[in-house]
């Protein structure tokens, strides 16, 4: 037997012993993906947006135009792209992937993320995740972003190098922390590219599952750029989008 039609089989018999569920409700499917429930429901970020940041904008702008905040304090990272807002409607089947175990998500996932960055990764040379300090890892036994990163680099062709960046100290969860000052202090050097890490001249992708105020991903570049780095792409699932922001 052929080795498509192999996979082919395999493919059946694991949908026969588990059915396929949608990524936000699990009701079950044909395919995996949302069910046109929660599709209609979910804001995807494919309109207008900063080029650098990613924020989207209420209408289309010339050129590469940048939000009044990348005008004001140009991030550390090149480049910010995300693929759905991170509400009500999008949050349940990331915290599942994050929380929950549902490793199953990730190929849906990866797929979604290789279509809406197509641009970043082309212009990339290596996929490095956000890493979980070990004692976070040990607790949660995988880190999202590094499946997704795997799952992704496989798709793509790009290396991955899951161990091109660590957390080199413990931090509090962001999602305790009150504001956007109290999460940029929580990660002030928390990261670095460990000694061995060939980082430098190469154009990373960095993966994160969700950016809230960018403190993390912030961190991360700086970290990169500061061991030789030459450009810093992020690429995320989510990314809150506050009512106010869509009207700037």
């Amino acid at each position: 037997m052929s080795r498509p039609r192999e996979k082919i089989l395999v493919k059946r018999v694991l949908d026969l012993l588990f059915p396929p569920q949608c990524m936000g409700c699990r009701a079950s499917m044909a395919e995996g993906g949302f069910c046109a429930a929660c599709w209609s429901r979910i804001t995807f970020l494919d309109g207008p947006c900063c080029a650098c940041c990613g924020l989207p904008f209420p209408v289309a702008m010339e050129g590469s135009a940048r939000c009044a905040a990348c005008l004001a304090a140009p991030p550390a990272f090149d480049s910010l792209r995300a693929i759905l807002a991170y509400d009500e409607h999008g949050r349940d089947a990331i915290l599942a992937l994050k929380h929950a175990d549902r490793l199953d998500l990730v190929p849906g996932f990866a797929r979604w993320l290789a279509r809406a960055g197509q641009e970043v990764i082309a212009q990339s040379d290596m996929i490095v995740p956000v890493p979980l300090h070990r004692g976070r890892l040990w607790q949660r036994r995988y880190n999202q972003s590094a499946e997704l990163g795997r799952r992704l680099g496989r798709q793509s062709g790009l290396a991955f190098a899951p161990l091109a960046l660590i957390r080199s100290r413990a931090t509090p969860s962001q999602g305790r922390m009150s504001g956007a000052k109290a999460r940029r202090r929580n990660v002030l050097g928390a990261f670095k590219v460990p000694q061995g890490a060939d980082v430098k001249g190469k154009r990373i992708l960095l993966l994160d599952d969700v950016v809230t105020t960018g403190a993390t991903v912030q961190a991360c570049a700086r970290a990169l750029k500061r061991a030789g780095a030459a450009q810093v792409h992020v690429l995320a699932l989510a990314r809150v989008v506050k009512a106010t922001d869509m009207l700037i």
